[in-house]
């Protein structure tokens, strides 16, 4: 029974962030499928569904900047339910407007809030959890936003058949407002903590102070950075080389439509079946193992995917890599939460953060008009080649013996 308590006790704020993280990423599944169908219905057009997808890179690049000095200096936990609560009401108006350019400006309000919503509950995540349970925590998370890539498009459907895409809309802004009220029986860490007057004010001189403060941190942990960079940097080619995916298997592989859409749900598979494992062994596998090796496989999938030429390769090469992204993702957060001072963790990831949105606006424009010049086979293989170079070179930094105590609890 005292044992029972004790892990009660241990887990429950824990249970209820991952509670609160479940029904938020559900909710982002049901508006992402709502949103854009809301869109295609009143355009009628394609581009307007794509433009959605720029806004979220756009708003990174217009918040990056600065809100990591404000995420820093602010009471976490209270911020985290604010954001909810903002991006709820903005979800909830979203069914009555009318015109185009007003549901861009909204969607581009509420990819802001996202935009500070992730850096700050990784800060909050890293100052909750104990160091020796961040890879478990990690584990479960990276489970349960595996889940929610399942079953929220199936919640979805089902509140397509019983209702409108607009009806799913009010669904998401219920299941944000839901998760800020979870946020609230959250610990406060900061309770003090708000921008003041005078040298804390939000001001030039502030965001130019922590730029600096961040890249004197990045000279002087040069290895911590340049994990991170390498890690993002096979992310990047993952968005990039994901923006084709529709492309190639249509093109090059000559899948119908209804084999398009069962090689994405043996993707789903793969990640959820990933997640899974993951969170079984995740005790027994290193850190440096779960970012190297989760890397370099999810890598070996695209190539697989790459350079095969019939369905059957496809699904193999698609179930390898989802598979693997979840250990990959477990290592990089416990590797980050481990290494970044959770005092600079706003700063640093959302600078960071801006550097990598960047890169994914660059590289996916890069593939994209060099499969148009070249031809979509020769990018998507060369991509997924170029991807395993930097992932062999990420897994050769890590396993550097002298490396070792980064990976270590401390």
């Amino acid at each position: 029974m005292k044992v029972l308590k004790k892990i009660f006790y241990a887990w429950k704020y824990p249970a209820i962030l991952l509670l609160g993280i479940g029904v938020s990423n559900i909710g982002a599944w049901i508006y992402l499928i709502a949103i854009n169908l809301t869109m295609l219905t009143m355009t009628g057009s394609p581009l307007a569904v794509a433009a959605l997808y720029v806004i979220k890179p756009l708003a990174a690049l217009f918040t990056n900047t600065w809100t990591g000095s404000m995420i820093d200096r602010v009471s976490k936990r209270n911020l985290l339910v604010v954001l909810d609560v903002i991006r709820a009401l903005l979800i909830a108006i979203l069914p009555s407007l009318s015109s185009i350019w007003v549901i861009y400006s909204v969607v581009f309000l509420i990819n802001i809030a996202g935009s500070v919503f992730y850096p700050a509950s990784r800060a909050y995540i890293t100052r909750l959890i104990p160091t020796e349970k961040r890879k478990r925590f990690n584990s479960l998370r990276s489970l349960i936003d595996s889940g929610a890539f399942l079953i929220g498009p199936a919640v979805a459907g089902v509140l397509f058949m019983i209702g409108t895409p607009d009806f799913a809309i009010y669904v998401n802004a219920v299941s944000l407002f839901l998760s800020g009220m979870l946020m609230t029986a959250m610990p406060d860490f900061e309770k003090d903590s708000s921008i003041q007057n005078g040298s804390g004010r939000l001001s030039f001189q502030l965001i130019k102070k922590d730029w600096t403060m961040v890249l004197a941190f990045s000279r002087k942990q040069v290895y911590i950075m340049l994990i991170y960079l390498l890690f993002s940097s096979v992310m990047v080619m993952t968005a990039a080389l994901d923006s084709l995916e529709a492309a190639y298997s249509k093109e090059v592989l000559s899948l119908t439509d209804t084999e398009y859409g069962f090689l994405v749900s043996i993707a789903g598979a793969g990640i959820v079946v990933g997640a899974a494992l993951n969170a079984l062994v995740v005790k027994k596998l290193s850190t440096a193992c779960l970012i190297g090796a989760g890397s370099l496989i999810v890598s070996v999938g695209y190539i697989v995917y790459a350079v095969s030429d019939s369905f059957t390769g496809a699904g193999v090469g698609f179930f390898v890599l989802s598979f693997a992204l979840a250990f990959a993702n477990t290592g990089f957060e416990t590797f980050y939460q481990n290494n970044i001072p959770v005092e600079l963790m706003g700063r640093v990831g959302s600078i960071y953060g801006l550097v990598e949105a960047l890169l994914v606006i660059i590289a996916t424009l890069l593939v994209g008009i060099m499969a148009q010049v070249i031809s979509i086979n020769v990018v998507v293989i060369a991509g997924s080649f170029f991807m395993l170079f930097i992932s062999a070179v990420l897994l050769k930094v890590i396993f550097q013996p002298d490396r070792k105590p980064y990976y270590e609890f401390r």
